[in-house]
């Protein structure tokens, strides 16, 4: 049967499309919307009017029954759920996967280069490395003062979504975990089926409503800077340049700096810097000698 989706295959082109799908408004693309509609977006029938096929062929895009749609047809189904450059590839990543032998994927052992691991440390800024499950490999003082959670062994979906103090450092937390979730889809992409993402999205599907709700969009960002601002328990709003370099050669390691947007802020940095040094001290001097 050729094209045909074996009961128990992951899903993962139609779980795309009919979630993005929900996520447009019908006014958005020209439909007068009259009275009460049943469904949130678009219909089936739409998307297919206004991408240009029919309906019955969309139908067995979202259920997984062509598994060898065109690039043309996607870009227009693409079109008409107003997706990004970023989403559209992501759409088109998506199908290459469904299209190969799925079987159950273990996790990806991830190693820290010694070169990144010897740099961290030296960086006058706060700076971890996460990795591709979003996994804190290794992180400097100043990261740690910045946040407690910044440290090898923690991860940042976790801590994000269930950690009340972490969700504090946020003002705009909302914004914060939503990137954050989209980054998590698009460092992931179609390995829905690895044992630690799994594991991770049942998890906090489970423990987080919040979680759930944004999963649940299929939203996809490249892991990216930006500007944004914490809420810091003892310097008050803190505001810097998030940087997120991918780390050569290695397979999603990404090394995360931030360095002060302002003036005031680098000021605040440095109080920061100067209290973790004091606190290290003090632990080191309390340890008993050998």
């Amino acid at each position: 049967m050729d094209g045909e989706q074996n009961p128990g295959d992951l899903n993962l082109l139609g779980e795309f499309l009919r979630a993005r799908r929900e996520l447009v408004s019908p006014g958005t693309v020209g439909i007068p919307v009259h009275g009460t509609r049943r469904v949130a977006g678009l219909r089936r029938e739409e998307v297919a009017m206004l991408a240009g096929i029919s309906a019955e062929y969309y139908l067995r895009l979202e259920q997984g029954r062509d598994r060898n749609p065109s690039g043309q047809v996607l870009r227009s189904v693409a079109r008409v759920l107003q997706l990004d450059d970023e989403a559209t590839a992501h759409l088109l990543g998506l199908v290459r996967a469904d299209d190969l032998p799925r079987r159950p994927r273990r996790t990806r052992a991830e190693s820290l280069p010694a070169g990144i691991a010897a740099l961290v440390p030296q960086l006058p800024f706060p700076a971890f490395v996460e990795g591709r499950y979003l996994d804190v490999l290794t992180a400097n003082p100043l990261a740690t003062a910045l946040s407690p959670r910044l440290v090898a062994g923690r991860n940042r979906m976790r801590d994000v979504f269930l950690d009340p103090a972490e969700q504090a450092l946020f003002p705009d937390w909302e914004a914060a975990s939503a990137v954050l979730i989209a980054g998590f889809r698009r460092s992931v992409g179609a390995d829905a089926d690895d044992a630690r993402v799994v594991e991770l999205v049942g998890e906090l599907s489970i423990a987080s409503p919040a979680f759930r709700r944004l999963w649940s969009r299929h939203d996809v960002r490249e892991r990216q800077g930006g500007t944004l601002t914490f809420e810091h328990p003892v310097v008050g709003a803190l505001s810097v340049h998030r940087e997120k370099l991918q780390v050569t050669g290695t397979d999603g390691l990404v090394l995360v700096l931030y360095h002060p947007a302002t003036v005031e802020a680098g000021e605040k940095l440095a109080l920061l810097g100067s209290l973790q040094a004091t606190i290290v001290v003090r632990k080191t001097a309390g340890r008993p000698h050998a």
